[in-house]
C-alpha cells in the first residue's frame, strides 16, 4: 500500500462454501484439486458455484458467500457495512478478522485488528472477567504491562466492577457484550471490527459504545468497520458505507446515500396504496390512496371503508413510519366529529393537508379503539412513496412569509 493513509485494503475476497456436507469433499473432488494443482491450473470448482440467494432452491452444491469485494480504508475511516441476513456481512467480518480465510483475494494491513463477532467471543466461562481482560490482550498482541495499565478504565467503562472477579459463565449476554466491548474499545487496536452485538446492550450502554466508537476514529484516528442493521446507529457512527446483496458489493458510496439506496431496494419497497380484509368480521373492510404519486406539500387523502355489520361509535388511530421503524406522524379521528367516528357510516376519509413528508418511503399502522381498548390493529398495511416537491409552493426564492404562514401541515377526518 503506497498510500500511507490507507489502513486495510481487500483485494477481490471472495469465499466459497460447499452445502450439506461437513468438510471439503469427497475423495473424487480432492484428488481433483491435487490434480489441478501440480499442473499449475486453477481449482476446478472455483469455477461453478450459484450467488448466495437463502430465498431461492439452487441448483449447485456449491455457494458463493462472497464474490470480488473490494474497497480500502484511510486511518480514521468508520466504514458501516449494511445489507440483509444472509448477505455476507459476518462472512467478510470474520474473514478480516482471520476468524476463517477467503478463497481467493488478497487483505493488506496495517496494524492490529481487534473483533467483537459475537457474544462471548474470545471469552473463557470458567475464567473470572478481570481474568479474561488479559487473555483478550494477550490475544490481540498486547503485553501484560500495557493491559495492567488499562484494566481500570475497561472494569469501569464496562459497568462490571461487582462482578469482575466472578467466571464469566455467571454473566448475562448483556454485561458479556459490555466487557468485550471494552477490551476492544480500550486496548488500542489499529482497526475495530464490530458485528452487531451492540443489539444485546441496554440503550444506555449503546448510547456509550456508539459515543467512545467516535471518539477511537475522530479522537485518537483509529479505523472502525461497523455492522448493524440500526440505520440510525449506522448513521450516527459511519461516514461510508458498503451495501452486501447476495455475496456481491451492490453499492458503495457515503452513508447517507447507502442507507438511502439500501431502505429503498431491500426492503419491502413495492408502493401499496389499497388494504382489503380477508376477514368478513374485520372492523375496516378496505383503505385506499387514490393518488399514484405523492409529492411532499400535496394533499394526501386515505379513504376507509368500514363493515356495516357493526355499529356505534370507534376512533381510528393512523401512524406513518419510517423504513427505520420510527413513527414520523400520529393522525387520530378522537379530535375530530365530537370525538368519534360514527361505524353506521361506512365510508370516511383521513385527509393530510400539505403532507410534510419528504423523500423516501413510508408504511402506514392503522388501530381501531373503543372505550380505549384496540378491537384491531392493522399492520404495514399501506406503503407508499414520496417524491420531493416544493413544499412551500414558492417557486426558487423562499419568502419568510411562506415560511411563517405555510410551514405547518393540518390533517381532518370526515
Amino acid at each position: 500500500m503506497k498510500d500511507n493513509s490507507i489502513i486495510l485494503k481487500i483485494e477481490n475476497i471472495s469465499k466459497q462454501y460447499r452445502l450439506g456436507l461437513v468438510g471439503t469433499g469427497t475423495i473424487t473432488h480432492d484428488l481433483n484439486r491435487w490434480w489441478h494443482k501440480v499442473r499449475g491450473k486453477d481449482d476446478p470448482y472455483l469455477k461453478i458455484g450459484e450467488a448466495n440467494d437463502r430465498s431461492v432452491k439452487g441448483t449447485s452444491e456449491y455457494v458463493w458467500a462472497l464474490k470480488d469485494i473490494n474497497f480500502e480504508l484511510r486511518k480514521g475511516e468508520v466504514l458501516g457495512i449494511i445489507g440483509k441476513n444472509g448477505a455476507g456481512k459476518s462472512t467478510l467480518l470474520k474473514i478480516l478478522s482471520k476468524v476463517t480465510s477467503p478463497t481467493t483475494g488478497e487483505i493488506k494491513t496495517k496494524g492490529r485488528i481487534a473483533s467483537l463477532l459475537e457474544v462471548g467471543t474470545g471469552f473463557h466461562g470458567e475464567m473470572t472477567g478481570r481474568e479474561n481482560i488479559f487473555l483478550n490482550g494477550a490475544i490481540l498482541g498486547m503485553t501484560k504491562k500495557e493491559i495492567t495499565l488499562k484494566i481500570d478504565e475497561i472494569i469501569e467503562f464496562s459497568g462490571c466492577e461487582r462482578y469482575i472477579d466472578t467466571p464469566v459463565k455467571r454473566y448475562s449476554s448483556g454485561m458479556t457484550v459490555r466487557l468485550a466491548f471494552a477490551v476492544a474499545a480500550f486496548l488500542e487496536p489499529e482497526i475495530l471490527v464490530i458485528d452487531e452485538v451492540l443489539a444485546v446492550g441496554d440503550a444506555e450502554f449503546q448510547k456509550k459504545a456508539i459515543g467512545k466508537m467516535q471518539d477511537i476514529s475522530k479522537g485518537q484516528g483509529r479505523t472502525v468497520l461497523f455492522v448493524s442493521h440500526n440505520m440510525a446507529a449506522v448513521k450516527s457512527l459511519c461516514s461510508r458505507g458498503i451495501v452486501l446483496e447476495n455475496g456481491y458489493t451492490s453499492f458503495e458510496g457515503d452513508i447517507e446515500s447507502c442507507v438511502e439506496y439500501y431502505l429503498a431496494n431491500n426492503i419491502e419497497k413495492n408502493t401499496n396504496l389499497t388494504y382489503s380484509a380477508n376477514d368478513n368480521n374485520a372492523f375496516i373492510k378496505k383503505i385506499k390512496i387514490k393518488e399514484k404519486l405523492i409529492a411532499s406539500g400535496d394533499n394526501l387523502k386515505i379513504q376507509f371503508q368500514l363493515n356495516s355489520k357493526y355499529t356505534g361509535k370507534i376512533n381510528i388511530h393512523l401512524g406513518v413510519y419510517n423504513f427505520n421503524d420510527e413513527k414520523i406522524l400520529h393522525l387520530s379521528s378522537e379530535y375530530f366529529n365530537e370525538g368519534y367516528i360514527d361505524q353506521s357510516n361506512e365510508n370516511h376519509v383521513c385527509e393530510i393537508q400539505r403532507n410534510p413528508l419528504p423523500q423516501g418511503f413510508y408504511y402506514i399502522n392503522i388501530g381501531v379503539i373503543r372505550d380505549n381498548i384496540e378491537l384491531e390493529r392493522l399492520k404495514k398495511c399501506l406503503i407508499i412513496e414520496v417524491i420531493n416537491s416544493d413544499f412551500f409552493n414558492c417557486g426558487v426564492i423562499l419568502k419568510p412569509t411562506a415560511l411563517k404562514s405555510k410551514f405547518l401541515a393540518e390533517y381532518k377526518w370526515y
